[in-house]
């Protein structure tokens, strides 16, 4: 046929979500679904090495009576769909048959809807839910801090064992600290000028802040905006509401285009107004660029905001490629290992946080190009840190190794990853000698210190 082509040589493309429709929570088509999706796999085999939920799928199908997925029961199913961590990474580096490819596969967003039917019939526990409430735990540890963080210390063997047994967490797991202010607070309390003199001299940027810099390690934030400010670009820091992916990981899609809808009216005028919108950490900047666009397809303001938003590496690489960077970095001591976090990597914009520690004079980064294993929420649950830890070994190894030829900091794109690779450091094998880092870095906070910029011990 004239113009026509194998469907897995044009770019991948994604369709929208239809969570509104009936037939997409019904359970029959889903199954049905499942299988045409599951057989392929199994054919195929090319995700092995990604998360546990392909070799749970390849073990169903290799110890079924006949080797293949229809002597495989349905119930099964359920531990390959727990196993999956929503990091795009089978779609977006390894799946030769996602659109325009006939099979159409799209086995997160599979993986989605079946969570999705599980929420409508209540199969998803109020614990599990609770830890989906970002903003409102957020909150309540920043005004208990102290406390709060001294109960969800590893060393805190008595709380932690209580909330392995009430939250289902992990009591080895490494949680986040809580900041006894948001960056949103600390931000409006200290006015930063903006260099006049800079080559990026009249960009104009939103912050937006995510719940985890908010909250947790406000001082990503604000060594983001030192470093913007010194280059010219004028900043403000807004934080209407989380972008909803740890309710994404739950199948709460009503739950996250409300929030899609509260972010995108927030900012809209902002973006009108010509700013552009940096999120803070990758999770967040997809959720904004890709999956709100695919939750409301029809919202102008939220494909809007997915237009205007940039990662923060992302950013700061264009401005020093379009303008040039006001001079003043200095080389850093020690080499890097940089993780490049899954969510970074499906945004397909390239190893943007690698190029911009390489604007660094001297810098020597080495690029680690694996999953982790946290995966958000679910690596800290009882039941999947140790899967996350197998999952996330050959990161720690080569971290490890790392260490070993003189490359002294360890960091990561997504600030939990970098504390669960750290985890993972505990239990490979290091040379004599070696001491672990104290904790991870986020690249921004390694580019703030080379233009002199103090950054905050716990971030």
């Amino acid at each position: 046929m004239a113009g026509a082509k194998e469907g897995s040589l044009g770019a991948p493309t994604r369709h929208a979500i239809p969570w509104r429709e009936a037939d997409f929570y019904d359970e029959a088509k889903l199954d049905a679904e499942l299988r045409r999706v599951f057989d392929i796999c199994h054919g195929c085999r090319r995700c092995f090495n990604l998360c546990d939920s392909f070799p749970r799928l390849f073990d169903l199908c290799d110890t079924s009576p006949s080797g293949e997925l229809h002597d495989v029961k349905s119930a099964a199913f359920k531990g390959v769909v727990d196993a999956c961590t929503l990091c795009d990474m089978c779609y977006l580096t390894k799946c030769p048959y996602v659109p325009p490819h006939e099979f159409n596969l799209d086995f997160p967003h599979l993986m989605l809807r079946y969570r999705a039917v599980e929420l409508r019939k209540g199969q998803i526990g109020a614990a599990a839910r609770a830890l989906t409430e970002t903003d409102r735990n957020g909150l309540l540890g920043m005004l208990a801090a102290p406390v709060a963080n001294w109960a969800s210390a590893r060393t805190n063997r008595v709380t932690r064992v209580l909330a392995e047994k009430t939250l289902d967490i992990h009591r080895d797991a490494a949680l986040p600290r809580f900041a006894g202010r948001t960056f949103e607070l600390r931000a409006a309390e200290t006015p930063l000028p903006v260099n006049p003199k800079a080559p990026g001299f009249g960009r104009k940027a939103v912050l937006y802040a995510t719940c985890f810099v908010n909250y947790n390690r406000p001082g990503i934030g604000m060594a983001a905006r030192e470093i913007l400010a010194r280059n010219g670009v004028a900043t403000e820091v807004l934080y209407p509401t989380c972008c909803g992916m740890p309710q994404l990981e739950h199948g709460d899609i009503e739950a996250v285009a409300a929030k899609a809808r509260k972010v995108a009216t927030a900012l809209k005028d902002k973006i009108a107004a010509g700013c552009d919108v940096i999120a803070l950490t990758p999770s967040c900047a997809l959720m904004l660029k890709s999956e709100w666009p695919l939750i409301l397809p029809e919202d102008p303001d939220v494909k809007r905001l997915a237009a205007a938003t940039k990662d923060i590496a992302e950013y700061i690489v264009g401005l020093a490629r379009k303008e040039g960077l006001e001079p003043g970095l200095a080389p850093i001591e020690g080499g890097v290992t940089l993780h490049l976090a899954c969510h970074a990597r499906a945004q397909n914009i390239g190893a943007k946080a690698a190029e911009m520690l390489r604007l660094i004079p001297g810098a020597k980064v080495q690029i680690v190009e694996r999953c982790s294993g946290h995966g958000g929420s679910w690596g800290v649950l009882k039941d999947n840190f140790e899967v996350g830890l197998k999952i996330g070994r050959p990161v720690a190894k080569q971290a490890a190794e790392g260490l070993a030829a003189g490359r002294s900091v360890i960091a990561s794109e997504c600030p939990l990853a970098g504390d669960h690779i750290l985890q993972g450091m505990e239990l490979v094998e290091v040379s004599e000698g070696t001491r672990l880092p104290a904790r991870s870095w986020h690249p921004v906070e390694i580019f703030a210190r080379a233009y002199g910029i103090a950054t905050e011990a716990r971030g």
